[in-house]
C-alpha cells in the first residue's frame, strides 16, 4: 500500500504496525516479550543440557541393581549346585512343588533369573547406545523405580562434552517452539479476532 501524499507534494512517513504485544501491553510489554523469549531459551538450554548426566547417573543406579541382582542369583545357584541340578532346573521344580515354601522359592529363583537377564539387556544397550539413538534407547529401557531412585540423588552438572551442547541446543528450540506456537500464535489470533469484532458494524 503506497505512503499517504501530504499536502506539497511530500510523502508521510510510515509507520511500523505495531506487535501484538504492543498493542496489549504497550512498550514495556514489548521489552518483557523480548526478556521472556531469552529466559525461555536459557531455562531449555539448562535443562536439556542436564540430561547426559542424569543418563549417566541413571546408568549408575542400574549397574548397582545389576550387581544386587547377581549376588541373588549367585545365591541361588550355588544352591542348585549343592543339589545337583541347574539354576533353571531348580526354578522349574521348586515352582511344581506343592509345599508352598519351596513352590515359591522355585519362583523367586526363576524371577531372579529374569531380573538379571532384563538389567543385563538394558545396562548394556544404553552404554553401549550412540549418541544419536541414546535417548531412544533409555526410554525403551526405561524403569520408573530407577529412575525416581536416580531423581533422588540426582546432582546437575556442568555439560563439557558435544552431547551436552548438543542437548543445550535441542532445549533452546524446544523452548522457541513452544512458546512461539503454544503461546505466542494462540494469542496473536486470539487479539486478531478481538480486533475484528470490535472493527465490525
Amino acid at each position: 500500500m503506497p505512503a499517504p501524499v501530504l499536502p506539497g507534494g511530500t510523502f508521510a512517513p510510515r509507520l511500523r504496525p505495531m506487535s501484538w504485544v504492543s498493542r496489549l501491553l504497550g512498550p514495556v510489554g514489548e521489552v518483557g516479550e523480548r526478556l521472556l523469549d531469552r529466559v525461555l531459551c536459557v531455562a531449555g538450554a539448562v535443562a536439556f543440557s542436564q540430561v547426559p548426566e542424569f543418563m549417566q547417573q541413571y546408568l549408575q543406579r542400574l549397574g548397582g541393581r545389576l550387581d544386587e541382582a547377581l549376588r541373588q542369583l549367585e545365591q541361588f545357584r550355588s544352591a542348585a549346585e549343592q543339589s545337583g541340578l541347574t539354576l533353571d532346573q531348580l526354578a522349574a521344580r521348586g515352582a511344581a512343588n506343592p509345599d508352598p515354601a519351596i513352590a515359591r522359592l522355585g519362583r523367586l529363583a526363576g524371577e531372579a533369573l529374569g531380573r538379571v537377564d532384563a538389567l543385563a539387556a538394558a545396562d548394556s544397550a544404553i552404554r553401549h547406545a550412540s549418541a544419536l539413538a541414546r535417548p531412544f534407547t533409555f526410554a525403551r529401557h526405561f524403569d520408573p523405580a530407577v529412575a525416581r531412585a536416580t531423581a533422588s540423588i540426582f546432582r546437575p552438572a556442568v555439560p563439557t562434552t558435544l552431547e551436552g551442547l548438543c542437548y543445550a541446543l535441542a532445549g533452546t528450540a524446544v523452548a522457541l517452539g513452544i512458546y512461539h506456537l503454544g503461546i505466542k500464535r494462540p494469542l496473536q489470533r486470539a487479539w486478531r479476532t478481538r480486533a475484528g469484532q470490535s472493527a465490525g458494524p
